[in-house]
């Protein structure tokens, strides 16, 4: 039987027991059914207190492992978030690393587009002073031919005249 279910029994025993006389709180029980109820009670209780005890043992284990796959858990979220943050600040600084590498770039690229568009003006010009002045020497020479050809019709013959030049 169930050890409430002899408290419950007792209670009634007690409830259903005859008053003393002049007495309100006082009441006979039948001492050797009392005693025997709680002897049983008592042969009872130790597997029950055991069984109880085993069953909070238990408990404590499982308690125990929880608590321990939950720090487990903990310390690798705590881990992965560290390599996280850490990839990420990686992340971000190989982003401005990028961004610094490619303004150094696009600086370097303009400096050198200057220089180069100087350079090929600088040549430019040098090759317009040339061709300027070829073309006043063609210029020149036309001119002289010109002027070697007026004097050579008023002259003569041409054909026994030497050339020129």
């Amino acid at each position: 039987m169930d050890p409430l279910d002899r408290i419950d029994e007792l209670i009634a025993m007690v409830e259903q027991a005859r008053s003393v006389p002049m007495s309100r709180n006082n009441c006979m029980v039948d001492r050797g059914e009392m005693i025997a109820i709680l002897d049983e009670m008592r042969a009872e209780l130790p597997a029950d207190l055991r069984r109880a005890a085993a069953l909070l043992g238990e408990r404590d284990k499982i308690m125990d492992a929880g608590k321990r796959e939950a720090d487990r858990i903990i310390s690798e979220g705590e881990a992965e978030h560290a390599r996280l943050v850490s990839v990420n600040e990686i992340t971000v600084s190989a982003e401005h690393e990028g961004a610094r590498i490619i303004g150094e770039a696009r600086a370097e690229a303009q400096r050198l587009r200057e220089e180069v568009d100087d350079y090929v003006d600088t040549a430019l010009a040098n090759f317009e002073q040339f061709l300027t002045r070829a073309l006043a020497s063609i210029e020149r020479g036309r001119d002289k031919m010109h002027a070697l050809r007026e004097i050579g019709t008023f002259g003569g013959d041409e054909a026994d005249r030497p050339l020129p030049f």
